[in-house]
């Protein structure tokens, strides 16, 4: 039976750990939904034979697309419910922390995308965050993700219940993560391009506190609990 948490696991690593271990990433052709800021497409650049790596954000895109240096990684606009790849064409899907930002009404097409690209036997590692700990209790304050990070799950269980997808296994980890300061916070959390995070004078005040009641004279650390959905397409 799947678990949405686990509230006992005291594992900490970093997430690279995880998805080295679980995945046989040398040659694979490899797809990532929601790339973000790519540090993990370029982490695993130079073991894959071909990333496709699709992006919703715009702005970001064309940060990923201006900064590309590697022929065999290609940045593209697209999203995770229309996959623009050909049907059996990629060995290993990525999603870390993204398939909860897809609509909800769309996630349930997104997971038949996946198994739809993915060769017999391929893998899709889905990594979403653990509606826990000091650092989600911030969020929240202003992004709270609790239904959507449920809903995800759910559609991953739907997909897994259908036989569209089968569980490999689970894991739970908790990553560290640590700023220098709030202004650090700001920048990478509060000023992402894919979301409009302006608060009112109030509601950024009381962030602001509650971040700094972690703020050490070497910075402010957090564990962020962390899921890991590792699925089969059927051979």
């Amino acid at each position: 039976m799947m678990k949405i948490c686990d509230p006992d696991n005291a594992t900490v690593c970093e997430e690279r750990t995880v998805y080295e271990a679980l995945l046989p990433l040398a040659g694979a052709r490899v797809l990532e939904l929601g790339c973000g800021r790519a540090d993990k497409t370029r982490a695993i650049a130079g073991r894959a034979a071909s990333i496709l790596a699709l992006e919703v954000d715009a702005v970001q895109l064309a940060r990923n697309q201006a900064g590309n240096t590697l022929a065999h990684v290609t940045f593209a606009h697209g999203g995770a419910e229309a996959i623009p790849a050909a049907d059996a064409s990629i060995d290993v899907v990525l999603m870390f922390k993204s398939l909860h930002h897809v609509p909800v009404a769309l996630m349930d097409r997104a997971l038949a995308e996946i198994a739809r690209v993915l060769r017999p036997g391929g893998l899709a590692y889905l990594s979403e965050p653990v509606y826990a700990g000091a650092f989600n209790a911030i969020l929240s304050l202003f992004h709270d993700e609790k239904a959507v990070r449920e809903a995800a799950f759910a559609a991953v269980e739907r997909a897994v219940a259908s036989g569209r997808m089968e569980l490999v296994e689970q894991r739970f980890f908790r990553t560290p993560i640590s700023y220098a300061s709030f202004e650090q916070f700001e920048e990478r959390i509060l000023k992402v391009t894919h979301t409009d995070h302006r608060l009112p004078p109030e509601l950024y005040q009381k962030v602001r506190a509650a971040f700094m009641a972690h703020m050490t004279p070497q910075g402010a650390f957090f564990e962020t609990p962390v899921r890991v959905d590792l699925l089969r397409r059927p051979a």
